[in-house]
């Protein structure tokens, strides 16, 4: 038997990636042949990839990687936030950044063949790294924003990367676009305006906005506070023409009904108004960037306050690791009862 020397580990360990004791005991069974040893490590690590395949990756890091006009936002998840420290993790998810911006794919297949840095294809890279650092690792999504020369991105990951937002903004410059940015990691905003919600996700939110409003008018009614109306609209793209028309009417029976003399109507009926789009645009305050405070300043709204500077908002990514993954849920003491049993 050959005698394994920490040489030879440090460098079966340099070569792999391979722990300790997975490089000493390759080169023992490999009788100290480099190669051999080598190759036992990768077919045990493909036997580990081979375990893993089925176990719930929902942690992990976001990445971004921003290359002249292209800026890639990437997510790639482990099992644990203990391994999403990793310094081999984070070389990982910032190579693959960089190659989805170099190589621009349309589909995850074309992401994961593009040769990264390194000179090995994405999917062997995952493929390795959850060889060599004991947990699944996958490439979960990514988004390719471009610009032209006048535009502006905005970067910002949030939490250490948990969190990665890319912003694509006309007019203004780099600092604003990174701020607009930074309220779309706080604020989660989901698409741009009112126009891109799906009916059936406000119609479901609305349900869920009223829902809330039962639940205060039951504690409201037991101190004798009157009850607050439901709300008949979510979305400014509810509030057509007639609606519109209608609510502006039902103010003016409402002015004549309390007695106020009608050449002063012009003055209330601005405010009114502002107040039913403010109630009735409730969703899209909430989903949409455009209808939401600006957190830079809460005088405003985004667009207010994009209008405001001449700029606008062409695009946005916002990725959220884990997020619409769900979670296993461990039971410690079923699982201490279930050893003890066993």
């Amino acid at each position: 038997m050959a005698n394994i020397t920490a040489k030879q580990v440090k460098e079966l360990r340099e070569t792999t990636g391979a722990g300790v004791m997975d490089a000493k005991k390759a080169l023992v069974a490999a009788d100290g042949d480099m190669e051999k040893a080598i190759q036992i490590i990768h077919e045990k690590g493909m036997a580990k990839v081979a375990k893993k395949a089925d176990r719930v990756a929902a942690e992990g890091l976001t990445g971004i990687y921003v290359d002249g006009n292209v800026a890639a936002v990437v997510e790639v998840n482990s099992e644990t936030d203990f391994v999403a420290q990793n310094s081999q993790f984070q070389s990982l998810v910032k190579e693959a950044a960089e190659t989805v911006a170099k190589g621009k794919p349309a589909t995850k297949e074309e992401a994961l063949a593009l040769t990264t840095p390194s000179g090995e294809t994405l999917e062997a890279a995952f493929v390795n790294a959850t060889a060599t650092i004991g947990e699944k690792i996958s490439f979960r999504r990514f988004a390719v924003l471009e610009k032209t020369d006048s535009q502006h991105f905005g970067a910002y990951q949030h939490n250490g990367g948990r969190i990665g937002v890319v912003t694509v903004l006309d007019g203004g410059d780099e600092t604003i676009a990174k701020h607009i940015a930074m309220h779309i990691a706080a604020m989660k905003p989901s698409v741009l305006s009112y126009k891109e919600l799906d009916p059936a996700l406000v119609h479901e939110e609305l349900a869920q906005l009223n829902h809330k409003i039962d639940q205060d008018n039951e504690s409201r009614a037991l101190v004798n506070k009157p009850a607050l109306p439901h709300l008949k609209y979510g979305s400014k793209a509810q509030l057509t023409d007639e609606v519109i028309a209608q609510a502006e009417e039902d103010i003016k029976a409402e002015l004549k009904a309390e007695g106020k003399p009608e050449k002063i109507w012009d003055k209330i009926i601005p405010g009114k108004m502002a107040r039913f789009m403010l109630d009735n645009t409730k969703v899209d305050q909430d989903k949409t960037l455009l209808a939401q405070v600006y957190i830079m300043d809460d005088s405003k709204t985004v667009e207010q306050y994009l209008d405001s500077i001449n700029a606008s908002v062409v695009e946005f990514v916002r990725f959220e690791v884990g997020e619409g993954i769900e979670k296993k849920q461990e039971d410690f003491a079923a699982e201490v009862a279930a050893q003890m049993k066993n």
